[in-house]
């Protein structure tokens, strides 16, 4: 197990080298959790591919509700509810595994993940012994159903500016709960709300667990939306909705953290949320590039279709690279957390907080990745891409909600660099001296010294250790030149973001292709490395791009001289022939008639 003393800290990638070894990778899942995926696969295939028209229709209101209590009886809904409260008990990476499968289930994906995530883990994490012994069962099972009420039409990202109120009432038995939520998936058919709310002048919420039969109840018609059509979605109005004091979720303003903590284990699972997604629109992909004839062959023996084809590809790879791996991360934090004495839950709690920062990074990462693989699905297929004839249509407008959800992608651009900062100030990361190292190394002779690149991916870490650089470089120097204001230059947070988020990436794929070689040799995983090489150096002129932009925006004259040329030494790579690496990607995925990896 590891200890928390060796274990990387959240964040502490842009500092610390990770050994391939200590990175988990899904080429390693056990047999057991690759059975659960495929029950979760066969589900899929039985009772959402077959349906697709008529749960995106909505015109049977109980096809959803009654697919919901399938996936229930077969445990599905119970993977990360410990047995004695009627779940399975699997590991938090069995539970991203789950949710990657998932992702392929169009609208249903929403339902499951809303019910799943934010509507049973505030239970499961926050409540008495007397709450989860009474909820998680009927959640586990399916018997119920689950939905999380924060969203109001005022209070978006900014959600503890919510104005729903809760009101004791005059015999101090029950809170009389007023307000409106909107957005709220599983609304139309859930038995149960988290809902959030604020005692007389608090600042901050509290949250409430509230069944549906207790009264006080409304909501609108069904939401018409642009795409996730058969989730349902609906506002829902409190009108002196009577929850028993014992209802309180946790303590009396506590549910802004509540909210921010399920949000980070939302943002985690949302990233592996879409690999199921990605998988499939390539699959579709490359599947109807071999059918589609032009000029007497198929689309895929052309250089452009090729070049879409293994850009999908290799963007999928690094998301699952980089989503396991932290969900690893957080695992190993769990075990080595409760190993100390601390409870199951609070071990949980503390692990996904620990890992906010990389949580962010994957919910970023992912749902782009998505939005850009059923961008170019729709491309490959040309004009029937457009027709809700073929999958690409539907898939196009499923996934542009993932950018949105769990915090929009600028939001959790600006968390992850926030939270990042906060930590170096309080000393909980160690960020300022190796800023301050690099800043000295800006104005030193450059060092000349030849480093050994003879074995596989040297050069490329090479190339990570320069571009970690980049981000101490900016970042350290955007912290001493703003001060306090550096929150309120957003542009320049966003810039700092992206240099984190194409870090992370690039070594997360790296280190698979590193410990997948150890295991199965060089020549099993050459598409493997090549996918790495591609990724990294698209990674080094995104870097370059944002990274320039932000020392534009705070720097003038000679620092700004200086950092350029830095930034140029920082950045700078040996070229590869990213087309033939493509091409040969293309071959193979065209070669196995999916996606392969």
């Amino acid at each position: 197990m590891t200890t928390l003393s060796k274990s990387i800290q959240g964040g502490e990638f842009l500092i610390r080298e990770t050994d391939a070894q200590d990175v988990f990778i899904p080429e390693q899942f056990t047999e057991e959790q690759k059975m659960m995926a495929q029950a979760c696969q066969d589900f899929i295939d039985t009772e959402i591919t077959p349906n697709i028209e008529e749960i995106d229709s909505m015109k049977n209101p109980d096809l959803v509700p009654s697919i919901f209590k399938k996936a229930g009886e077969l445990g599905l809904l119970g993977v990360s509810v410990p047995e004695e409260y009627g779940g399975l008990g699997m590991s938090f990476n069995t539970s991203m595994l789950i949710a990657d499968i998932i992702g392929a289930a169009g609208s249903f994906s929403t339902t499951y993940g809303a019910h799943t995530g934010i509507g049973t883990l505030p239970i499961l994490y926050y409540g008495t012994e007397e709450q989860k012994q009474k909820y998680l069962p009927k959640l586990a099972t399916g018997e119920w159903a689950a939905c999380y009420c924060l969203t109001e039409p005022d209070a978006g990202s900014d959600a503890n500016s919510g104005k729903t109120k809760a009101t004791l009432s005059a015999d101090g038995k029950h809170y009389l709960i007023n307000g409106q939520k909107m957005w709220i998936s599983n609304a139309g058919f859930a038995d149960l709300f988290i809902v959030f709310a604020k005692i007389e002048d608090d600042k901050n919420l509290t949250a409430f667990i509230v069944e549906k039969t207790f009264g006080g109840i409304t909501m609108n018609e069904e939401e018409r939306k642009m795409g996730i059509k058969g989730s349902s979605t609906r506002q829902v109005f409190f009108n002196d909705c009577p929850v028993p004091v014992e209802n309180m979720l946790s303590e009396r303003q506590n549910g802004f953290k509540i909210a921010v903590n399920i949000l980070n284990i939302g943002r985690v699972k949302l990233g592996a949320g879409v690999l199921g997604g990605v998988r499939t629109v390539t699959s579709h992909a490359i599947k109807y590039s071999t059918e589609r004839k032009q000029f007497g062959t198929s689309i895929n023996s052309f250089g452009a279709v090729k070049r879409m084809l293994a850009e999908m590809a290799v963007r999928s790879y690094v998301s699952e690279s980089l989503c396991y791996r932290a969900g690893q991360d957080i695992e190993d934090r769990m075990d080595a957390l409760a190993a100390e004495g601390m409870s199951d839950a609070d071990a949980k709690l503390k692990a996904l907080e620990q890992f906010a920062i990389e949580a962010a990074i994957a919910k970023v990462h992912g749902s782009e990745v998505l939005d850009y693989v059923v961008d170019q699905g729709v491309q490959v297929y040309g004009g029937m891409g457009y027709s809700a004839e073929a999958p690409m249509e539907r898939a196009y407008r499923d996934a542009r909600i993932a950018r949105i959800y769990e915090g929009t992608n600028e939001i959790n651009r600006m968390l992850m660099v926030g939270m990042l900062l906060k930590r170096a100030m309080k000393g909980e990361i160690n960020l300022f001296e190796p800023a301050m190292a690099v800043a000295n190394e800006l104005t030193a002779v450059p060092s000349f010294d030849t480093v050994d690149t003879s074995e596989l991916f040297a050069a490329e870490k090479e190339v990570l250790k320069k571009l970690k650089k980049v981000f101490l470089m900016v970042g350290g120097k955007a912290a001493m030149a703003l001060q306090d204001r550096i929150e309120d230059e957003q542009e320049v947070m966003m810039n700092l973001a992206d240099v984190m988020i194409e870090i992370y990436a690039a070594e997360s794929a790296i280190l698979r292709t590193e410990k997948l070689v150890s295991i199965k040799g060089e020549e099993a995983c050459k598409h493997q490395i090549a996918m790495s090489q591609v990724y990294l150096s698209e990674a080094v002129d995104k870097i370059n791009a944002a990274a320039k932009e932000a020392i534009a925006s705070f720097t003038k004259g000679d620092e700004q001289k200086v950092m350029l040329m830095g930034l140029k030494r920082f950045t700078k790579m040996d070229l590869i022939n990213t087309k033939e690496l493509r091409r040969q990607i293309a071959d193979f995925m065209i070669e196995q008639g999916k996606y392969p990896f």
